[in-house]
């Protein structure tokens, strides 16, 4: 137990290190200040805005929000052609044929959004074309995008105007992306991770059978999976896969890297605020919360199954759905990690996490802010900050004002907007498929757990997360359909609601600081907003918990009682 909580330190210890220096070279690159990148880089973008002839001037609100909708669609619609036509484009070593129509759609929209939710086995279902030019394209791409609706947000809330989206989208991936992404590909090629156009390797079993061996170009596909929080993987099992996760360097790096920009982007705008105290208050908070997830859903794996110590006479750790290099531990961080940065990628079961384990990952999406999307995370976490301020006005009965700019109705109409789609996307579709359960839901657990697979595939598609609990029969056209609207939505809705409100806060005229202005750089309004945070996300999915996750502890308590 002692050697787990020494991983995950390491991991902790690892993060807090990053972030003030990633967080303050992404601030210097949207700020326009000098970088060690410039004279490599600066070339390369003047290069691409003269070819794509771009107009680098400042953007409206709906100016930012066309150009995002508009260039998403036209790359999601190539990418679903090129899915459509897989059988004849070149890279198909093994010559698999298009999906279904409504799959094909259900993969486009899901990295076209940053979710990378799978309804399928990328082994067997797409070739190396498909992968790697297809959706290795939109993991940089949606990656961008929410990093540039972060900065656009920031400047809003800031006074500055939002910026041009393809700019920033341009900078996101020339000066962020790519380079850390150019090394970790080389680190995991290192480290043993394959990175080959061949086709499947052949091998002789000692029964005397024969066995294909599916391999590719993994090792950049994997790190910006994991650095763009999308999380969707080569293969059908992730990085649970020895070729996208072969060791503990690996698992280390992979855990590591997927946390990296959402935790820095809290410092980015400290740094761009000129507040950076308010940064670290706030990258304490959420870091006192995901402490807290991790020992909730460590513990649970590591005090094991009940029903099984019951029968053993002993308890063991709970290594069902877990992979054996990684152990209770390592899983239950990864899962925690992955589920509260929105990445999505998996190193073991989900489905076979304690109650306790599987509460926490739907918690993580419930919330959003732990660490948050790629990019949107930190944008929730404001919208968590005005609503404080708003509620704390309130109660001193005082115009709440935040960074200097007073919120009013429209701040506090769009903010509603954007924490009330979530729970809408998920709640809705989810009584939908219980009301027919043997007709819609692919339940392969019954009771309260096949309850918690439910909630938890329109929690993954509307939090754009895209992990799954895996036990959920998701092929079909009714999951691939229903969960690609809680994919837009999720997407789409909360970023318009964004750049509204940041273009609204950037037009408003700054109110001069008084005695009575509130201060929202202190440790005590950092904690109302934690408790705001938490009492929100309890309050809106109490339910969900009690009829998943909870009820499921209680059954497996009773029956392990019942079996001693």
């Amino acid at each position: 137990m002692l050697l787990g909580f020494i991983q995950i330190a390491i991991v902790l210890a690892l993060l807090v290190a990053i972030t003030p220096l990633l967080g303050g070279y992404m601030a210097r690159v949207f700020l326009g200040q000098r970088t060690f990148l410039d004279p490599v880089i600066t070339p390369l973008e003047r290069l691409i805005y003269a070819l794509s002839g771009v107009r680098q001037s400042s953007m409206t609100g709906w100016q930012y929000i066309r150009a995002i909708i508009f260039s998403n669609l036209i790359m999601g619609g190539f990418v679903f052609l090129v899915f459509m036509f897989q059988g004849i484009l070149p890279l198909n070593p093994t010559g698999l044929n298009a999906p279904s129509w409504d799959l094909a759609l259900h993969t486009a929209i899901s990295f076209v959004t940053n979710t990378n939710q799978q309804h399928y086995s990328g082994e067997t279902t797409y070739s190396y074309f498909s992968q790697m030019l297809a959706l290795g394209f939109l993991m940089f791409i949606s990656a961008g995008t929410g990093i540039a609706v972060a900065i656009a947000f920031i400047r809003g809330l800031t006074g500055r105007d939002l910026g041009n989206f393809y700019v920033d989208l341009t900078q996101s991936i020339t000066r962020i992306l790519l380079p850390i992404s150019l090394v970790g590909a080389v680190v995991l090629l290192a480290a043993g991770i394959p990175e080959t156009l061949a086709g499947p390797a052949t091998a002789q079993t000692l029964e005397g059978a024969t066995q294909y061996i599916a391999r590719g170009p993994v090792a950049h596909f994997e790190i910006i999976k994991e650095l763009g929080e999308n999380g969707g993987g080569f293969f059908g099992i992730n990085s649970a896969h020895p070729f996208e996760n072969p060791n503990n360097f690996t698992n280390l790096l992979e855990t590591v890297i997927m946390m990296a920009i959402p935790a820095s982007l809290i410092y980015t705008y400290g740094v761009i605020a000129g507040n950076t105290k308010q940064a670290w208050l706030l990258f304490w908070m959420v870091f006192v919360i995901f402490v807290a997830l991790i020992a909730v859903a460590a513990i649970g794996e590591y005090q094991g199954n009940p029903i099984v110590n019951s029968i053993l006479g002993t308890n063991a750790p709970n290594l069902e759905g877990k992979e054996v290099r990684f152990g209770a531990f390592l899983t239950a961080l990864w899962a925690v990690a992955t589920t509260g940065t929105m990445c999505g990628a998996v190193n073991g079961m989900h489905d076979s996490l304690m109650p306790n384990g599987g509460m926490v990952t739907m918690f993580n999406m419930f919330l959003q802010i732990v660490w948050g999307g790629q990019g949107t995370g930190t944008a929730y976490l404001f919208i968590f900050l005005i609503l404080t301020v708003f509620l704390t006005g309130l109660m001193v009965g005082r115009t709440p004002e935040f960074l200097g700019r007073k919120i009013e109705k429209g701040e506090i109409v769009f903010a509603s907007v954007i924490l009330l789609v979530h729970p809408i996307m998920i709640l809705i579709p989810g009584a939908i498929v219980m009301a027919f359960p043997e007709t819609l839901s692919g339940i392969s657990n019954p009771g309260f757990h096949g309850y918690s697979q439910v909630i938890y595939e329109y929690a993954s598609a509307a939090a754009n997360n895209g992990s799954g609990f895996e036990g959920l029969g998701d092929g079909s056209v009714w999951w691939n359909l229903s969960t690609s609207v809680a994919l837009i939505a999720g997407r789409y809705l909360p970023l318009i609601a964004l750049l509204l409100l940041a273009e609204g806060m950037a037009h408003k005229q700054p109110v001069p600081e008084t005695t009575g202005t509130l201060r929202t750089d202190t440790g005590m309004f950092t904690g109302i907003t934690a408790g705001v945070i938490l009492i929100l996300g309890a309050l809106t999915f109490l339910p969900v918990f009690a009829l998943g996750p909870i009820a499921e502890a209680f059954q497996i308590a009773r029956i392990a009682s019942g079996a001693a």
